[in-house]
């Protein structure tokens, strides 16, 4: 019998499996429901600040059927918080969001603290990285961060920092090359912690909102930075993009990511068409896994299998108040395929 955790290092290895196996990373792909954080009886705003009962979530997550990862953190706040902004820790209906700028511009990037590893939240995730290790070897550990591109405009008014890209370019480059070297940090001390995969997701560095030029500039080169870095410490990556690919394919082609996620607006088998033998994860719709029903979820998870998919996920984060039943009908489908 193939462990999940064996399962998921086959694909990255390329090596044949029994059936595609189903994750979930974290970081702003969150699996965590409203439904799960009630049967545990817990306050979700302060798991973001408590290692064992984040680990605790993370596990129920898995043991509740849903998906064959543990994943931490449950949200995309940790590191513009460890930047100097101001988080609101959310509710058991919301995760976290940013509701006040560290920085007004890109001029003022040498005024951001550094990530502190040694207390805050970025030390929760790590804490809880070695607990989940503490539990044994079959089941796969994503540890996540969030991109280059999306942390660089949560530190600072997105819309001033995209004007920004062109109109203070070198500024620009030394801000988000920063801010890299900072999420470097992060990533190796989440695979020194036990981590066998980091998930990357920049939703804010897409090719509609920076164009072909300005996201081979920024979004490609920086996430290679990053990808680069952790594939030196032995580390496996998975980068999820946001929006239309159908202009950016190429740029898209040149991340260095051992596998590729894309949201539900892309079509798997367009993609698999552009991207020719790369590793894909993806798309089951978020929108359909909270509003839908279970056979529809099904029907959608066997069209990602047909389309080439070679992981299957989530497109996008989970609806909060995502019913348990549809969440777990995408793997509960791959297990009747494999049959």
């Amino acid at each position: 019998m193939i462990s999940p955790r064996e399962r998921l290092n086959m694909v990255f290895n390329r090596e044949q499996v029994d059936r595609v196996p189903c994750i979930c990373p974290g970081g702003m792909m969150n699996m965590v429901t409203t439904e799960v954080i009630e049967d545990l009886g817990i306050d979700f705003s302060k798991a973001h600040s408590n290692a064992q009962t984040m680990a605790d979530l993370a596990t129920s997550v898995y043991e509740k059927g849903c998906f064959e990862n543990y994943g931490v953190p449950f949200c995309m706040t940790i590191e513009s918080e460890e930047f100097g902004a101001t988080v609101n820790m959310g509710s058991n209906i919301y995760e976290p969001h940013v509701v006040e700028y560290a920085i007004d511009s890109v001029k003022e990037w040498t005024k951001l603290h550094e990530i502190n590893f040694n207390q805050g939240r970025a030390k929760v995730v790590i804490d809880a990285i070695k607990l989940l290790k503490a539990k044994g070897s079959n089941v796969p550990i994503i540890g996540n961060l969030t991109g280059p591109i999306s942390t660089a405009s949560s530190v600072m008014e997105p819309v001033v920092f995209y004007k920004q890209l062109r109109k203070n370019n070198e500024e620009a480059h030394k801000y988000v090359d920063y801010v890299t070297n900072q999420l470097i940090l992060f990533a190796k001390k989440q695979i020194e912690a036990g981590a066998d995969i980091i998930a990357i997701s920049d939703p804010s560095g897409t090719g509609e909102i920076l164009g072909p030029k300005l996201f081979e500039e920024f979004a490609v080169k920086y996430i290679n930075k990053l990808v680069d870095a952790i594939q030196e410490v032995q580390g496996k990556t998975i980068v999820h993009i946001c929006g239309q690919m159908k202009n950016v394919y190429k740029e898209v082609n040149k991340i260095k990511s051992d596998v590729l996620s894309f949201d539900s607006i892309v079509s798997m088998s367009e993609a698999r068409k552009n991207l020719g033998d790369r590793l894909l994860m993806g798309n089951v719709s978020t929108y359909t896994i909270e509003f839908g029903e279970p056979k529809k979820v099904s029907d959608l998870t066997k069209k990602c299998v047909k389309d080439g998919v070679n992981i299957i996920s989530p497109a996008c984060g989970l609806g909060m108040k995502s019913p348990l039943t549809n969440v777990k009908a995408i793997l509960e489908t791959l297990k009747k395929e494999m049959l």
